[in-house]
């Protein structure tokens, strides 16, 4: 291979000695189902995009389940009797379980592995979306099925965006790892991009059933696929010992799932179990908020989410009531903050990587996106002061553009989170976002009663994204891997931030 392939790369360890820059689990060993061993340095195939993009799929459809009485929920009102006021509350109900399942869905991530726990996760809630089709033939009981299913939705989907975290910590480098992250996070605004005119049009031409029966079923078939896509790096049959060693050597957390029988022994199997017991992990997330990075991280997750759901529930609201808008070019112009969101949230992992292979610390890597985009993001309040309403929409597409450049939390999570409660540390990150995602309607809404107007809810929701770049700026030290004595002294030792790896 040219060196102008891979810049900065260190050279290949010989047999049986240890990697440079390695994360203490070594090169493939013999016996393990590697191929392709050579002797030779040759150029790393791209076996991880093929997983991101599986991750990229589940995901874009797991939003778009979330999404789908949403879509569905004016015509169900109409044809079963539903109230607005019953409507909201079926509403709530994803994000109630979702909170709740968040520490047993990272506790049963990290003790049975992220293939398994996370396929499961797609075929259930694939299944509980299909049969709200049917809550049709029993309309007597509509509600109150409804309600069930979609809090059996919620707590299925609470291992997802862990265990993202996961998979990507595993299979990618420090230095590919914010790319990685950025996109499967920004499959949330693709979701609505691509599902929303379809589920519309399911509605209108099927009618509201088969917006449940076709996105539960198409989630169903992706449950199929994942177990054949989805392996432990060292266990995947398509791995490559060239690509195995280059992620290993950057850093990927290669035995994650699956440790090298050579490198566990009994005493180290008995740890990792105990490690990951009840006990433990409740004990292990007291540490994780006394911790100050990690709680930094954790708060910063609260307020960017603020804004996300101010997108997701009252901007069409906003632009209908406050803009004059009819809702059909509500419908239309909410899509253009969804949009650049999905550019800003790939663009600031790009960036943050690129960063990074220049020779930034990782702590700067990552936090200058956060920082620059987050910042962006506070230009919402100039929709206070300006009348026009191209005017507004511009500004608030360029306020969730950096939203997105600045969503680089499940990348940090990667980065920092140690890798024996790896599913439950990013559990508890997600736990935050969602009782964002519970506060900040109700929040807004009770603005909007006591002012008769949107402007202090936009107040709101900018010192929100400004509260965010105080907790990366101030609260949060280095971003470097983290390890159990790390989190159970509560603080972390002193360390000068290096270079990514």
């Amino acid at each position: 291979m040219k060196a102008t392939d891979r810049p900065n790369e260190p050279a290949t360890p010989t047999a049986g000695a240890p990697e440079a820059g390695a994360t203490g689990h070594g090169s493939p060993k013999s016996g393990t189902p590697v191929a392709g061993s050579t002797g030779t340095r040759v150029r790393p195939a791209r076996l991880r995009y093929w997983i991101l993009a599986m991750l990229f799929v589940v995901t874009t459809i797991n939003y778009a389940d979330r999404s789908t009485l949403s879509i569905a929920g004016d015509s169900m009102q109409k044809d079963l009797g539903v109230s607005s006021g019953e409507l909201g509350l079926l509403f709530s109900a994803f994000s109630w379980s979702y909170l709740i399942a968040q520490l047993p869905g990272g506790w049963m991530l990290d003790r049975y592995g992220s293939k398994k726990v996370y396929g499961a996760g797609i075929f259930l809630w694939s299944v509980f979306t299909m049969l709200q089709g049917a809550i049709g033939f029993f309309s007597g009981a509509a509600v109150a099925l409804l309600f069930v299913l979609r809090f059996a939705v919620g707590a299925a989907e609470a291992p997802s965006f862990p265990g993202n975290s996961r998979i990507v910590a595993a299979w990618f480098p420090t230095r590919e790892r914010g790319t990685a992250a950025a996109l499967f996070n920004s499959a949330q605004y693709f979701a609505t991009v691509a599902f929303s005119p379809l589920m519309g049009w399911l509605v209108v031409t099927l009618g509201w059933e088969h917006v449940f029966t076709v996105i539960g079923g198409v989630g169903v078939l992706l449950a199929l696929l994942w177990t054949k896509v989805i392996h432990p790096p060292r266990s995947h049959p398509r791995m490559t010992e060239a690509e195995l060693d280059h992620i290993g050597e950057g850093g990927a957390l290669i035995d994650m799932d699956q440790p090298a029988a050579e490198d566990l022994g009994p005493e180290d199997s008995r740890a990792r179990a105990e490690a990951t017991s009840v006990r433990a992990n409740l004990r292990h997330v007291g540490k994780m908020l006394a911790h100050r990075t990690m709680l930094g991280v954790f708060v910063g997750q609260y307020f960017i989410n603020t804004i996300t759901w101010f997108f997701l529930t009252w901007f069409p609201v906003y632009l209908v009531q406050e803009r004059g808008m009819s809702i059909l070019e509500a419908g239309v112009v909410a899509s253009l903050p969804a949009l650049c969101g999905f550019a800003g949230g790939v663009l600031g992992g790009f960036l943050s990587d690129r960063l990074a292979r220049r020779g930034m610390t990782l702590t700067a890597a990552r936090k200058t996106p956060i920082v620059v985009g987050l910042l962006l993001s506070t230009t919402i309040l100039v929709c206070n002061y300006v009348s026009a309403s191209w005017l507004v929409v511009g500004i608030m597409a360029l306020s969730f553009f950096g939203k997105g450049l600045g969503a680089l939390g499940w990348a940090v999570m990667a980065d920092i989170s140690p890798q024996q409660i790896s599913g439950l540390a990013g559990s508890v990150f997600n736990a935050f976002g969602a009782v964002a995602g519970i506060v900040t309607p109700i929040v807004i809404g009770y603005m909007i009663d006591a002012t008769g107007s949107f402007d202090l809810a936009l107040v709101f929701v900018g010192a929100c994204a400004a509260m965010a770049v105080v907790s990366y700026l101030f609260i949060v030290k280095d971003i470097r891997r983290l390890d159990l004595a790390d989190i159970d002294s509560a603080t972390a030792p002193p360390a000068t931030s290096a270079p990514a790896a």
